[in-house]
Order: structure tokens, then C-alpha cells, then sequence
């Protein structure tokens, strides 16, 4: 049995690259981007105005005159008009291209407009009021670095220069497994001895979150049948995500059934609570990549949290970064095994805390509806107290 600093560090020796695809604009949103974004033109393409108001020289008001006549008014989307006499104005609007023989921008709090002039009452200052031509951004310019996430204002600077359809990496494709007798669909009433899946969709639910759209399967508790489904899935896909099996119960065929298969175990059992049994390992000539966690609620739910997310974000080249909380309670740790202890946070004077949330065991699914994450919590010899900061990893 191996440390949970091991199990993690072997875990990650077996991030894959899935390649890349090309995808609509509007698909790419939550997605790596896999193309390096340039200016495909100056930003602002054009001087504009950034006030409603009027456009006039400079040079007039130097001459004394405080009276324009309108010469006429520029919309936005307009092309570029000219100020045919200086001594003039045109009436402008927000976004609209700066006209020719124009400087300087008024915005209408500071005229008075009457009888076809503008009146102006205030000491305005040579180029006020304009967003010029590539002051944000020359042509050329790098806009967005290759291996970004793509959020929504990613999706507008990509929309600004025309990438309709953006090259991205290309996700796994994972297979979510249920096992066991004792699972009936959601849409079906449980006998006595029975429950209701759902180990399995807060799975698919938390993948559909990294934009993963996740085929279920399930295995009832037969070895030949978990052989035929496993072969079948290992062929198939480039992800296994399991939910049960792999304990030391009379029908735990899975750790058995996957060695048979051809898939190599890389650990089988981790020094953690929950998820003990974790089984983890590959295929040999697939290269299928097996997370096969303990079957109670907790155990799934915290360990595809622990592992496959980082996992996947080191596969797509996001990297994993380190978040900490500090403890609002005391809490109890165990001498020999790491600890995922569900929690409560909140944000408080510029502080996370976590506060441990109650449950009766790994197989206290209804607790989940309270809990942000875990902490993860290193075996010692003394419980950790209250203000210690701790490793935390979010689930929500």
C-alpha cells in the first residue's frame, strides 16, 4: 500500500496529449486554446470618439472662438466624414470615427447646443475624449497565448479578429462505469434492498463542467459480463472512470479483470481515507487510462477530485495549482493515513476558511449538498487546530 503523495505523483506520470480539434467559436468557451491569437489589425482600427459630444480643431479655440456652427452629426459605423471649415463642428457619437481636420472631443455635458451651434463651456484640451488608432494593440501583436483556458472574455478578443472557428485541445473521451447489483436506473423505484444510481452522474455532471460529454455504462456484479464491457470500453475510449468493484468483497472482479485485459496496474490501494482501494493503472496497448475508485459516494466523488482533475488539467497542459484554507475548527487526524475531509468554506476578511462538515462515512451521500471541497490533511501524531492552513481541494 502506498502513500497518497506517491499515488498522486504516479498519477501524474501518465498525463497523455489528446491532440487537437477545431471548434466553433461559441463551443470553444471553457476550452485550451492550441493556436497562438495575433491582431490581425491595429486596436482601435481607427481614431474614435469615446463621448457623445461634438468634434472640433483645437486651433479655433486658441483664436478666442467659443461658438461652432454644426456642420453636421457622425453616427457610429459611419465612414470617416470631414470638418470642412475649422471654425465649425460636427456633432459626434460614441464609437463613431474621428472626421478629418478634427482633434480634440466635447462631450455634451460641457455645450450648449442652440439654433444649430454648439456653445462650449469649458477649457477642453487638445485630444481629449479620443481612443486612438493601436493604442491598445498594434497589428501583429500577440492578443492570446497558445494553452490559456478560454473564458468569455477570451470569446471576444477571438470574435474581434474574426476566429469564428478556434483550434483547441482535443478532450478525452471517457467512459463513466457503474458496478453493482444492487443499482437501479434514477427513473426506476428501488426494491428493499436496492439504490438508485448516482455515484456514476455526479460523475458525468462534474466532467460535463470540464466540457466532457461522457458515455455511462453499467456492470452488474458477473465477471464474464464485466469482461465483455470492459473490453469493449478499454478498446473505445482514451478514459475509464469506475465507480465500485475493486474492494476485497466476493464480487470484486474488477482489479482481477482489468490484469486479464491486458491493463497494467500502476498501484491498487492508497493510504487515504476515503478511498483506500483506489486501483489506478493503464493499458497496455490502448493506453486507456483506468481510474477505478471505491464504490461509497464519498470515496468516488473525492478521489475523481483529487486525482482525475488534476490529471486532466496536467493532460491539457493547464498545470495544477496549489490552494490552501485556513481551519475554522479543530479536527482530528489519523496517524498512518491521509485524510479527505469534507468542508464548508466561506471568505472572511480576506481569508478562506474551511469548516468540517458532518457525515456518517464515506457512504454519506446526502452531506454532499453542503460541501465546497476537501482538505487534505497529512497523517501525524497531533489533531490539527484551528487558523493551521492546510491544503484544499475544491469541488464545487
Amino acid at each position: 500500500m502506498i502513500t497518497y503523495d506517491e499515488a498522486f505523483r504516479r498519477v501524474m506520470l501518465y498525463t497523455q496529449d489528446f491532440g487537437e480539434e477545431t471548434v466553433d467559436l461559441m463551443s470553444s468557451q471553457n476550452r485550451i486554446l492550441a493556436e497562438t491569437i495575433y491582431a490581425d489589425r491595429d486596436f482601435p482600427p481607427f481614431n474614435r470618439s469615446t463621448k457623445d459630444g461634438i468634434a472640433i480643431n483645437q486651433s479655433a479655440l486658441e483664436k478666442g472662438l467659443r461658438t461652432f456652427k454644426i456642420e453636421g452629426v457622425i453616427s457610429a459605423g459611419m465612414p470617416q466624414q470631414i470638418l470642412q471649415d475649422s471654425s465649425n463642428c460636427l456633432e459626434i457619437m460614441t464609437g463613431a470615427v474621428l472626421p478629418e481636420n478634427a482633434d480634440t472631443i466635447i462631450m455634451y455635458e460641457d455645450v450648449d447646443l442652440k439654433d444649430g451651434s454648439a456653445t462650449i463651456n469649458a477649457d477642453p484640451k487638445k485630444g481629449q475624449n479620443i481612443h486612438f488608432k493601436g493604442s491598445d494593440k498594434k497589428e501583429g501583436t500577440v492578443l492570446l497565448d497558445k494553452g490559456i483556458q478560454i473564458s468569455a472574455s477570451e470569446i471576444g478578443i477571438l470574435a474581434s479578429v474574426g476566429k469564428s472557428e478556434v483550434l483547441v485541445k482535443k478532450l478525452p473521451k471517457v467512459c463513466v462505469i457503474s458496478t453493482g447489483d444492487e443499482l437501479v436506473p434514477v427513473d426506476e423505484t428501488p426494491l428493499s434492498h436496492q439504490v438508485r444510481t448516482s455515484n456514476v452522474l455526479s460523475l458525468k455532471a462534474a466532467l460535463l463542467e470540464e466540457k466532457i460529454d461522457a458515455t455511462h455504462l453499467h456492470i452488474y456484479d458477473d465477471k464474464k459480463g464485466i469482461e465483455e464491457r470492459l473490453k469493449i470500453a478499454t478498446k473505445h475510449y482514451d478514459v475509464l472512470l469506475l465507480s465500485g468493484g475493486v474492494s476485497k468483497g466476493k464480487f470484486d472482479f474488477i482489479p482481477e479483470v482489468l490484469d486479464e485485459l491486458g491493463v497494467e496496474k500502476i498501484f491498487h490501494k492508497v493510504l487515504q481515507r476515503p478511498g483506500r482501494p483506489f486501483w489506478f493503472g493503464v493499458h497496455e496497448e490502448y493506453k486507456t487510462v483506468v481510474f477505478s475508485f471505491p464504490g461509497n459516494p464519498i470515496s468516488t466523488f473525492s478521489n475523481y477530485h483529487v486525482y482525475f482533475t488534476p490529471w486532466l488539467k496536467n493532460s491539457l497542459g493547464l498545470g495544477v495549482k496549489d490552494e490552501f484554507v485556513e481551519l475554522d475548527n479543530d479536527t482530528p487526524m489519523h496517524p498512518y493515513l491521509t485524510l479527505y475531509v469534507p468542508v464548508k468554506t466561506k471568505f472572511e476578511n480576506g481569508k478562506l476558511y474551511a469548516k468540517t462538515v458532518e457525515n456518517n462515512g464515506s457512504g454519506d451521500l446526502t452531506c454532499l449538498a453542503e460541501v465546497d471541497g476537501f482538505v487534505c490533511l497529512a497523517s501525524r501524531d497531533t489533531e490539527y487546530k484551528e487558523g493551521e492552513l492546510v491544503p484544499f481541494i475544491p469541488s464545487k
